[in-house]
Parts: C-alpha cells; structure tokens; sequence
C-alpha cells in the first residue's frame, strides 16, 4: 500500500495514488487556466488502489480526477471531476451547481481545483504545561467577524484568529483551551441555495486534510501560525472534525469525491444513523485510512493539542448492521497511534440512533449532556434538583464510573441555546 494516498511532489514528479475500489479506469486530471490539460491514466496496482508518476509536475499544480466503472458500485461517470479526498488544499471553496448532480454531464467548470502542496516540516509540538480544562467552542469566521480591534481585511480568517485582539480577549475570559468548529473544506446541503441559505458552521465537509479557503486563504501555513499563537497565549487548541459523513449527501446528493471512487466501498449504503444522509464506513480500510490520515495530518502539520469527534456514535459503527462497537477498528486505531495517543480525544457519544454517553474508551473525553441538562435546570430553579446538581459537581459516576476526569461539562454548545 502507498505510504500516503493523494498526490506527493518529489525529485521525479508528483506521485499520485488514488484508491476507487471496483473502478475500470481512473485518470488523473491536470489543470491551467482553468483549462483541463492533461488526462492521464493511472495503473491498477491492487487492492482498489490506481497509481501513477507525472513527470515534470511540482507543487502548485491544479488537478482533480476522473473515473469509469461498473454501475453496480455506485457514481462511476467520467463526466465528473474528482476531488481528490487527500488534497491538502483546494484552490478556491465549493460551491454547488447542477453539473455536480447531473449523469453524463462535465462539472470540471464547476468544481475548484486540488493544489500540490509542498513538502513542510511538521512543527515541533510537546503538550502544554497541565491546567484546568475551560473549553470555549468558537467559529473561525464568526468569533473573528466582528471584533472592533482585528483589521477588517483578515476578519473571518484564522489569521484573525492569530490576531493579538482575539487572543487577549480569549486570555481575559480564563480560557484554557479553543474548540474550533469545523475548518475542513465543505459545502452547502443541496437544500440551502434554493432558500437563499448557507452552510455557516462547517459541518458538511468535503476534503477533510484540506483547510476550508474560507477560513484559510493562506492554506494550512496560516492555521499553523493560528495555532501557534494560540499555543504561545497557553490556549490549547481542539479541532472539532466531523467523519460520520460526507458532503455528498443522500441518494440525490452531488458527485464529488468518494461517491465517484467507488461509492458502495465507503460509504455503508442504506443506513443513515448520522442524519445527514449517508455514512462513512469507517470500518472499512480506505475509509479507514482517510480518517486516520487526516487526523494524523491535522496534529502533525498544524500542531493541534486534541480532536473532537463529532456523532462520535456513528464512528464506531460496525458491518453488516451498522451496529455501535465500543471496540471498533476507528477507535482501536487511534489509540494505539503513536502520534494520536498524545493528544486529547472528545467524543460526542451520540447519533440520530443511539445514546452512548459513558460507552467510549478510558481517557477519552466525552460530552456530558446529563451535566448540560441537569444545570441548567438547577440554575432555572427546578425544584429538587439539589442532588442531580451534586452528582454533577462530584464528576457524573452514575454515567462515567469510575471516569470523572473524561466528563465535559457543558454547559451549551452550537447547538440549542447560546450562554445568553
């Protein structure tokens, strides 16, 4: 197996990989201009993997990619251009258009482009000195917006996340730790446009190694400067990183990515637990694979102190029925990472189907909705709540025995009600 998917710039050219399990043929797609170039085909070398070696080609290059295979399997149409699932960068943010849902139809002039990135050295990351955990979730875009003292032309950006201002006001809060909403690149549900309507918080993603160019015109660089500065201030910095589903939706979704790749390989069809219109399999090798990799990736090329795993429940989630296992092969995987293994890992232990709160492995944290429920009762002054309050405070046993230390205590979130 490649020792990284995707396209890799080296002393020969790029070096392209692209797993499209059942696929006949797939070609790697160049772009100039906006142009298409360059059509190149790749070699079957097993186990659903394509590979090839584009001579001459470096980073900066603009592609994507294209495939043929049986019907049985899913999306194959080589009308579609392919984003590649392991791009690093993408040239401009997605945007959909009714080539992307069309059979037969190019959504080339359409789609952005995949960008070779170059070579970097992975910062240098120890874990920061311990202190209480205060978490504040916060939206790139949205926390950076509006604030008076960051200059407008890097407001929504995570260079204005870097800013001198956010991170003052974050220091005067007692904030010890960041929890960035999603910042991989995503697009709009199908249902949005039509209403005049747009995907704010990220939670539709696409590429999940890329930065959405949205939050990051700079690419991954400047959210590693963000982390940086971040880290420097003593904030520590969680992504919150969403691998339950895709952005290409359900059964009348756009042709992106995977859908293209091979769709019955990784996505588990007919199941929804997710809510969103498909699953992940990521029981499933190259699903497998793309998560670990971006997970990997985010905490070695951005320096990140911790994830967290949003419907966490359907993560664990397992063949033939799609049944949750506190043992699956995900969570297997991550703990036993040498990298994974030292930073901090928040579940959300639920989905559209089941409640898992206190099912997910020692160490990890979890989302305590008991904690949010019960105070914000006690503080709405429900009569009798003077126990469940207690049982709160003294670390939730009744539903994390023996774990009071991986209890997040919430108290509100993007979803539901805002502090105020």
């Amino acid at each position: 197996m490649a020792s990284l998917p995707g396209v890799t710039p080296g002393p020969r050219g790029l070096r392209v990989a692209l797993p499209a399990p059942g696929a006949d043929r797939v070609w790697f797609c160049l772009f100039e201009h906006g142009e298409e170039v360059l059509r190149a085909p790749l070699a079957p070398r097993g186990d659903g993997l394509f590979e090839g070696l584009l001579p001459g080609l470096g980073p900066g290059a603009r592609y994507g990619f294209r495939a043929e295979g049986p019907a049985a399997l899913g999306r194959f149409d080589p009308a579609k251009l392919l984003l590649d699932p392991w791009a690093r960068r993408l040239e401009a943010p997605l945007r959909l258009h009714p080539s992307l849902f069309a059979a037969g139809e190019d959504s080339a002039p359409h789609l952005p482009r995949c960008v070779v990135e170059a070579p970097t050295s992975a910062p240098g990351w120890a874990p920061l000195p311990a202190r209480p955990l205060i978490l504040y979730e916060l939206h790139v875009r949205g926390f950076t917006m509006r604030h008076p003292e960051i200059p407008e032309a890097i407001r929504g950006t995570f260079a204005g996340l870097a800013h001198p201002a956010a991170i003052g006001h974050l220091v005067a809060l007692g904030v010890t730790a960041v929890e960035l909403m999603p910042c991989a690149a995503w697009i709009d549900e199908r249902h949005l446009p039509p209403l005049g309507l747009a995907n704010h918080w990220g939670y539709n993603p696409v590429c999940p190694l890329a930065p959405d160019p949205r939050l990051a015109p700079g690419g991954m660089a400047e959210v590693r400067a963000a982390v940086q500065a971040l880290r420097a201030a003593g904030i520590a910095v969680i992504l919150d990183v969403v691998f339950n589903h895709t952005g290409e939706g359900d059964a009348e979704g756009p042709t992106l990515n995977l859908r293209g790749l091979g769709e019955a390989h990784w996505y588990r069809l007919g199941h929804n637990q997710s809510g969103c219109g498909n699953v992940l399999a990521c029981d499933r090798p190259w699903p497998l694979r793309l998560v670990m990799d971006a997970l990997r990736h985010w905490a070695l090329e951005a320096g990140v102190d911790g994830f967290r795993l949003d419907l966490a429940t359907t993560l664990g989630r397992r063949d033939p029925d799609g049944r949750f296992d506190a043992m699956a092969p995900l969570f297997a995987a991550i703990r036993q990472d040498p990298v994974l293994a030292t930073r901090r890992i928040i579940a959300e232990p639920w989905d559209l189907a089941e409640h898992s709160l206190g099912a997910f492995p020692p160490g990890w944290g979890e989302w305590n909705d008991r904690f949010r429920d019960d105070i914000r009762r006690f503080w709405r002054g429900d009569r009798g709540m003077a126990g469940a309050l207690a049982t709160r405070l003294a670390g939730s046993s009744d539903v994390l025995p023996g774990r009071p230390g991986d209890s997040i205590n919430f108290v509100t979130a993007h979803d539901g009600f805002t502090l105020a």
